[in-house]
């Protein structure tokens, strides 16, 4: 079986390999009518119906350009054959943009982009950050992770739910642009929820109880950034 070098040699999103299936099936197609409409619709000679099944069952990973030919025939977005996207180029291509549809959109020079997401690392200004948000259609979540603030967050969360929660809201309101009031509410929650989890519930083995209590701290603060977007979206922020 051939396997063209752009499926290898092109980094994309995780590709959903099951939901590229499940999609085509409820077309009524079959490889071989997916690989035809990629060759005919898209100029992709090299795309063979045993291609489309190595998609379809892990062996291979469509390219950047092969993934939105597979979306274009599979009539859905890029987005729905890709998992969850992580880095800005993993986003952009979930999305079907091309390089220069972001550097534009965001005011920056196509080169300067590109480096930046050939290196992983966003450097735009604040006001470039809110439109690279609209562009890719980031939630603050994705935003923070994409822009490289992800560890500076966890850091100001952790130690505002193991001291005083009120001397972080400012800063991290700052950090991610959020409403204080919005920050100050999830942080107090966080603050309360930990330090309940700390509490040492009456039991025969106050010392198991007490590595319980330690354990599930450590859970916590392992997982505080996920509980604190939770936090925002479960008050409606």
């Amino acid at each position: 079986m051939h396997v063209h070098q752009q499926s290898a040699s092109q980094p994309t999103p995780p590709f959903d390999a099951p939901a590229a299936r499940k999609l085509r099936t409820a077309l009524g197609m079959g490889p071989e009518h997916v690989a035809y409409g990629i060759r005919t619709s898209f100029g992709m000679p090299h795309v063979t119906p045993d291609l489309i099944v190595a998609w379809e069952r892990g062996l291979a990973s469509p390219g950047n350009g092969e993934l939105v030919a597979l979306a274009g025939v599979l009539w859905c977005s890029p987005g729905e054959l890709v998992g969850a996207p992580r880095s800005l180029r993993e986003h952009r291509v979930a999305r079907g943009l091309a390089p220069e549809d972001v550097a534009h959109a965001v005011g920056l020079e196509l080169l300067a982009y590109v480096r930046m997401e050939e290196a992983d690392e966003w450097r735009g200004s604040e006001r470039q950050s809110s439109a690279l948000a609209g562009v890719l259609e980031l939630t603050p979540a994705d935003l923070v992770s994409v822009t490289g603030r992800e560890p500076k967050l966890a850091e100001m969360l952790r130690g505002a739910v193991t001291t005083r929660w009120q001397t972080y809201v400012r800063p991290v309101g700052k950090l991610l642009t959020m409403e204080r009031r919005t920050v100050g509410h999830a942080l107090r929650a966080l603050h309360t929820e930990y330090q309940g989890r700390l509490a040492a519930t009456p039991s025969w083995g106050g010392r198991a109880v007490s590595a319980d209590a330690d354990a599930a701290g450590r859970d916590f603060l392992d997982r505080i950034v996920d509980r604190f977007w939770s936090t925002i979206r479960r008050d409606g922020g």
